[in-house]
């Protein structure tokens, strides 16, 4: 056991269970970056891990009847074939020259899109009369959903090829694309929906990183000693915590990174680091100003009923 990546592990889970973002985007780029381990191994290590915390949070959205059952499937249809087929690619492609370049800057491409994805889904937290801040409880919507099939079997391709790729989109990606193609779903259906397809998503990721990949049980079992007790720790303080401010500042965080394993110069990714950091906020309090003023989401008028309300960030 590894001391350290079980730390990081800790913390990893606490940010997990106060923004309801995927753990992959995260503690991947920390076992390359701080902890020297090779990128297929960090990959196939966390896959793995992720295949004993998803069930959990999916189990009781299960029991909640939070999950959309339907798109689970027609998104699974697409997810679990193009997750174990990801781990097949990446096993191929290690007679390719520079393989290790080439996975770290896919793994760079993911994180730059999961940055995208968390900036996205907060503007349509917003821009849906949601708090101003892009962060917290919704009005509550119609729960009937017209499945659109071949879109949420393509969305489900994507997600899980990147998952078997790179580990990360499960809980970036394949969310934020969800709430555009089905902004009708009321947040505790779209987290439901997310995590019970991330089930079998991550499993046949998984099984193809046991069969082709470079897993470490030692590395697994670690991160797990951390992420399980601090996803419990980030869920019990994320009603308390602003969730949509600490996801701006993992965005910054996301890009930095992936500019970095994309090859671009320290100098270079702290000056774009700093830019987003002062930029950042001065555009968000334009668009705040622009919503939560001019459409008046401060109004108690404009919000439902506090026990009406349910969090996106439900675990």
């Amino acid at each position: 056991m590894d001391a350290g990546i079980a730390l990081a592990g800790l913390v990893v889970g606490i940010v997990v269970g106060l923004t309801g973002m995927g753990g992959g985007a995260l503690m991947t780029p920390v076992l390359v970056f701080f902890f020297r381990v090779d990128p297929l191994t960090a990959i196939s290590s966390d896959v793995v891990s992720s295949l004993f915390m998803k069930p959990a949070g999916a189990i009781v959205h299960i029991v909640r009847r939070t999950a959309n059952l339907e798109l689970v499937l027609w998104l699974c249809i697409g997810s679990v074939p193009a997750a174990f087929l990801g781990a097949m690619v990446v096993d191929h492609l290690k007679v390719v020259p520079g393989f290790e370049q080439l996975l770290l800057g896919m793994l760079g491409v993911a994180l730059l899109l999961a940055a995208s994805g968390l900036i996205i889904r907060s503007w349509f937290q917003m821009t849906r009369k949601r708090l101003p801040w892009g962060e917290g409880p919704a009005p509550m919507t119609s729960a009937d959903v017209q499945v659109r099939r071949l879109p949420t079997v393509l969305l489900g391709v994507l997600g899980g090829a990147m998952v078997g790729m790179t580990s990360v989109g499960a809980g970036s990606l394949i969310l934020t694309l969800l709430l555009v193609l089905y902004p009708q779903l009321k947040p505790s259906q779209l987290v439901g929906t997310d995590l019970v397809q991330a089930v079998p998503l991550v499993a046949a990721a998984s099984l193809g990183h046991l069969m082709f990949g470079q897993v470490s049980l030692g590395i697994t079992g670690s991160m797990l000693l951390g992420a399980i007790p601090g996803a419990f720790i980030g869920a019990q303080i994320s009603s308390r915590a602003p969730g949509g401010i600490i996801r701006r500042a993992l965005a910054v965080l996301l890009m930095a990174s992936g500019l970095k394993l994309l090859g671009m110069p320290t100098a270079g990714v702290l000056a774009a680091g700093a830019a987003a950091i002062v930029a950042g906020p001065l555009a968000w309090a334009i668009l705040r100003h622009r919503y939560s003023f001019t459409h008046g989401t401060h109004s108690p008028r404009n919000r439902a009923p506090a026990d009406e309300l349910e969090s996106i960030d439900d675990p």
